[in-house]
């Protein structure tokens, strides 16, 4: 009886499985079989594999990596910190306040901070540096990226540390350990699945970034998720830019085995 009943509570969640993540990977991968003249043609996977989409999908790796480092780079000493101050729960929620932000918003935010005129530049012309071509460039792209990723990376990690045990770094240090050796040997194992978590929630989303390349790259950054927008919604060649979707899902299914949560021995 209550194996019935708790098939039944099942129903809702597979019923929105199938039909807003089984069904749209159904439709790409359809899509990706047909040319712009909706003939059938595996051209669209023959072209995906020449050196301009090559470099499209390495420079989007490559930018996701950074993205995901810096992020990672930020966060791990941020969520650290949270957990040895007071009333970190009210710090965390000032963190995770910026995300509930429409994007678009913050976009616009930044690039009225990083323009011409902004107050990047009036900061820069006051400390005698002069102003500078801040907006449009990589590290426009990747500061306003990490800007918004860094609460999904912080999250994470501060739930694996809050969750890890104490006693275990006092007795690493009771042992003659060293601060580093603490961290690099008991502390830094014992959130490695918060570390993984994090990476999936910056990684993937930052493989696919499109409106921010467009906003605050100003296209000088092509990305997969850029060749995706501009297929769908410029040359209406459905069929390419599903086949790019379709390599994009591949990918993001493979970071998410490789960075899967494993037991951690230490």
């Amino acid at each position: 009886m209550q194996t019935n009943t708790r098939n039944i509570y099942l129903v809702p969640y597979v019923i929105w499985i199938l039909l807003f993540v089984v069904a749209p990977i159904v439709l790409i991968v359809y899509y990706s079989f047909f040319d712009i003249e909706g003939n059938f043609t595996l051209g669209n996977y023959v072209k995906f594999f020449t050196p301009v989409y090559l470099k499209m999908t390495v420079s989007s790796f490559w930018y996701a990596l950074l993205i995901t480092a810096f992020s990672l780079l930020i966060a791990y000493p941020a969520a650290y910190i949270l957990t040895r101050t007071k009333h970190k729960q009210l710090w965390l929620l000032f963190i995770i306040l910026p995300s509930w932000i429409n994007l678009l918003l913050k976009a616009y935010a930044f690039i009225g901070l990083f323009g011409t005129y902004g107050f990047a530049n009036a900061l820069l012309e006051a400390l005698g540096i002069g102003n500078r071509q801040i907006l449009f460039t990589d590290f426009s792209f990747i500061f306003v990226s990490v800007y918004i990723f860094i609460p999904f990376m912080i999250l994470p990690i501060f739930n694996a540390l809050e969750k890890m045990n104490p006693s275990l770094v006092d007795a690493a240090k009771d042992l003659g350990a060293s601060s580093w050796t603490t961290f690099w040997r008991v502390v830094f194992p014992l959130t490695l699945s918060g570390v993984k978590s994090g990476f999936q929630a910056v990684f993937i989303p930052a493989l696919s970034l499109f409106m921010i390349t467009r906003l605050i790259a100003g296209n000088r950054v092509i990305t997969l998720g850029t060749a995706i927008e501009q297929h769908f919604l410029v040359t209406q060649d459905w069929g390419m830019g599903a086949t790019i979707a379709v390599f994009l899902i591949i990918a993001m299914a493979l970071i998410m085995v490789l960075t899967g949560n494993r037991k951690v021995r230490v």
